[in-house]
């Protein structure tokens, strides 16, 4: 439980590492990453929390007022608040605001650009790692702005429900800027996994598009035009764009935050009378109601980061560990659904709940188009003398099913 940095010569690993073990393995005849225990964990412990090597919230999601620490992603809206946004009700009150755990007090800005971080320690982090080289200063809001005019050309393609940020690639390069040691960097990126040269099409293709290679060609000159950087010039070629925009989108890791969310929680830890109980649950039950009504689907600030353990988490359709972001911020938790014994994979599900209880033929076909590989786990393999061609009424499923499968699934922004 001891927090450590530079555990396995990885940098943000935060806990619980002695537990589990990184290893190459042989998989359909293709070596990749695996992650392993080494002793026996038990059901519902937390097998380890990650810091991202980066992370950078949605773009729509920003723009439409969803307020997160610039750095951490830490949502900054009081509870009540963000009740009263998504209900589209500003009269909107909320029982118990003392168990709301946003501290406005601790806010702080950039003194340049004005962005917000919930905590000075957000601020100075940011400033360390990546914001002197991203910083727009007074030119925040200047539409010629370098970097505002690739946000904008990445708006214009990249519509949500969202599943990757420019921003990210940025806070890669400009990561690799202000870094003194450049090439412990370079290492720590180039660790994600790669793709074939056609593999990567498929995923820029996927996320941008049937235009997909004037747009990236769009993309990349007004990337390089912004952030250019002699020690990454390969990352700037076609190619090495290409390579960079497909290790995101391969390897990003959604991240949702919610105050609303941590409020919730904190509601139903409350010891109350049965009574008491009931009106609470039915209070929160009908504000879901209001804000699916007003808002729709889109509850959490919403964005992605690079995890080098969890990139290493292979797939399952019947997992036997979760991720999930309990702290409000981009800390990530990976906890098992189950015992897991010394020497078993640890793998996560790149499928939501829905997605995972579909057919075979489904599954295999939202992998294949989202992450390029066909799943073998156990339930696969048991369900292989299936039919491939699904029946008339999950292709009418799949059909109704295509924007969720758009979002890659993976219970990415789980609260």
């Amino acid at each position: 439980g001891a927090r450590a940095y530079g555990v396995h010569g990885l940098c943000y690993i935060l806990e619980n590492t002695c537990s589990i073990l990184l290893n190459t393995r042989f998989s359909c005849g293709k070596q990749g990453k695996g992650l392993f225990a080494t002793q026996l964990i038990r059901k519902g412990e937390t097998i380890f929390v990650e810091r991202p090597l980066v992370a950078a919230q949605f773009l729509w999601n920003a723009l439409y007022r969803y307020r997160a620490c610039d750095h951490c992603l830490r949502a900054l809206e009081k509870a009540e608040e963000n009740a009263r946004r998504l209900t589209g009700k500003p009269g909107q009150v909320l029982p118990h605001p003392e168990l709301c755990t946003v501290r406005k007090d601790l806010h702080q800005n950039c003194p340049h650009c004005q962005v917000m971080y919930c905590s000075a320690e957000c601020r100075l982090a940011a400033a360390e790692q990546y914001h002197r080289v991203l910083c727009p200063g007074p030119s925040q809001d200047d539409p010629l702005h370098p970097l505002n005019k690739l946000q904008e050309a990445w708006r214009s393609v990249h519509y949500p429900p969202e599943t990757a940020s420019i921003m990210l690639m940025a806070r890669m390069v400009a990561t690799v800027k202000q870094a003194k040691d450049k090439d412990r960097w370079i290492r720590l990126f180039s660790q994600f996994c790669n793709k074939t040269a056609n593999e990567e099409e498929e995923i820029v293709h996927k996320l941008l598009g049937d235009k997909f290679k004037g747009q990236l060609e769009l993309l990349r000159r007004l990337f390089t035009e912004a952030l250019y950087e002699e020690a990454l010039s390969q990352w700037f070629t076609p190619d090495g764009f290409r390579s960079l925009f497909a290790l995101v989108g391969t390897n990003g890791q959604g991240i949702g935050t919610s105050s609303l969310s941590q409020w919730v929680h904190a509601c139903d830890a409350l010891e109350l009378k049965p009574q008491d109980r009931e009106q609470l649950d039915a209070f929160i039950d009908q504000l879901y109601k209001d804000i699916e009504a007003a808002t729709g689907e889109f509850l959490n600030c919403e964005g992605s980061g690079l995890f080098v353990l969890q990139s290493c988490c292979n797939h399952s359709c019947v997992p036997n560990a979760e991720t999930s972001f309990p702290e409000n911020n981009f800390l990530l938790h990976v906890t098992a659904l189950e015992d897991i014994k010394p020497g078993e994979e640890i793998c996560i599900s790149y499928l939501d709940c829905c997605q995972r209880e579909r057919s075979r033929h489904s599954r295999h076909k939202i992998l294949r188009e989202n992450y390029l590989f066909v799943c073998s786990c156990p339930k696969c393999l048991a369900e292989a003398d299936e039919p491939n061609v699904t029946s008339e009424e999950e292709d009418e499923e799949e059909e109704e099913g295509e924007a969720e499968d758009a979002e890659l699934g993976d219970e990415m922004t789980d609260v």
